[in-house]
């Protein structure tokens, strides 16, 4: 039901031809709105079912790269860079990257979602089932993430229909603008109807280097961070989806041992206690290098910089850095942050 342009309050909230109508009505408006604080795409509006498009050029990728139209496919998040990337599955077994999505707008900063209302975009492993599908949702289309899954359970994190939706904003959801979001989801919707049962949904504050942890080193979420960076290159090194378990309120990737407890010590081998320290020893790939403090702290606001002009349009003072203050990087490191520039 529509009402004066806008949506109908929810159900139940019917109006009654009574003397107190107006006052009925106005608190079912009022519920409506507390509603829309807590989530950003309620399940209850629409009257046509929309299917999404997946448009020419896009199928001629999939020729080109041996993908199948209905094949699998996997979504990677990336906020600073404010991406949405689709993967399809190849006739060899592989994911590559079929197509990347710019992301309108996200609620929050770059850290995980922590509780209901806090407005932060969850970051983390997720997956989508065919019953997260919304081809009725008031945001044109949209699908649930999976928030809370079994690692923010553990954490006792909450919140609630967390979303990929149409239009652009957000209350705590990943924003894209009906154009893109007809085609990703499209593309899920064929693959389910290709036979996927679940797609793996993969969120990140960054891509996920050695180089751009260095930048967020001071970050209380960087232990988190590097726990994701994990799952991210299980990914990249295999070129399919890891299996993702939760023990001792840490997620592990293509770990062997079965009915892990999220809440339970580990097994021997399997996850690790992270800190922050444990940065000292990360793995740097080839072109990459450790730099200086003071280059950091330049980076890190030339990164700010960067991510707020995105974002609103402007970079705030305390983060304009001159040109000729950025660290030399190598041409992997350029080739990183290219997008951001």
């Amino acid at each position: 039901m529509v009402l004066g342009g806008r949506h109908s309050p929810p159900e139940g909230c019917a109006l009654r031809s009574s003397p107190i109508a107006s006052i009925f009505m106005k608190i079912c408006l009022v519920a409506t709105a507390a509603l829309n604080v807590a989530s950003c795409a309620l399940d209850d509006i629409g009257y046509l079912p929309r299917t999404g498009t997946v448009r020419a050029a896009t199928l001629q990728t999939m020729e080109n790269s041996a993908m199948d139209r209905a094949a699998p496919i996997l979504i990677r998040i990336y906020k600073e860079e404010r991406t949405l990337e689709v993967w399809k599955q190849n006739r060899a077994g592989e994911f590559a990257l079929l197509k990347a999505f710019p992301i309108c707008k996200f609620s929050g900063t770059l850290g995980p979602k922590i509780a209901e209302g806090d407005r932060q975009a969850p970051e983390g492993f997720y997956e989508i089932t065919r019953r997260q599908m919304n081809p009725l949702s008031r945001e044109y289309l949209a699908f649930n993430i999976g928030f809370p899954n079994v690692f923010d359970r553990s954490l006792k994190r909450t919140g609630s229909v967390l979303m990929v939706h149409g239009g652009c904003a957000s209350t705590g959801c990943y924003a894209m603008t009906h154009y893109e979001m007809a085609e990703i989801y499209g593309l899920a919707d064929e693959a389910f109807k290709g036979g996927q049962d679940k797609i793996q949904l993969q969120a990140f504050p960054f891509r996920m280097t050695a180089y751009n942890l260095t930048l967020h080193a001071d970050n209380p979420n960087v232990a988190f961070w590097k726990m994701l960076k994990a799952g991210s290159d299980a990914f990249v090194e295999a070129a399919r989806p890891p299996s993702i378990a939760v023990c001792d309120r840490h997620y592990v990737f293509n770990a062997t041992a079965r009915d892990l407890d999220p809440s339970t010590p580990c097994p021997p081998g399997v996850g690790q206690d992270i800190t922050a320290a444990d940065l000292q020893s990360f793995a740097w790939g080839p072109g990459e290098s450790r730099i200086s403090a003071r280059s950091r702290t330049r980076l890190r606001l030339a990164t700010l910089c960067r991510f707020s002009r995105k974002a609103h349009g402007h970079c705030p003072a305390v983060a304009q850095v001159p040109a000729a203050a950025h660290h030399k990087r190598s041409s992997r490191a350029n080739l990183i942050h290219r997008a951001d520039s």
